[in-house]
């Protein structure tokens, strides 16, 4: 599985951001362990998209 390495280092180091990026109190960050999982999947689809006209 491959991961966008920026957002896993940051959010795996500094939990509390992502906290803090979406507007709830940082100290939310300890209720909850930040991991990168598989999903087998054998399709993929996006419920709901705006694409230009």
């Amino acid at each position: 599985m491959k991961t966008d390495s920026i957002f896993y280092r940051l959010f795996q180091e500094f939990p509390s951001i992502f906290f803090e990026l979406i507007g709830n109190p940082s100290e939310e960050a300890s209720l909850y362990q930040f991991s990168s999982i598989e999903i087998k999947q054998t399709v993929f689809r996006i419920d709901g998209v705006f694409l230009p006209t």
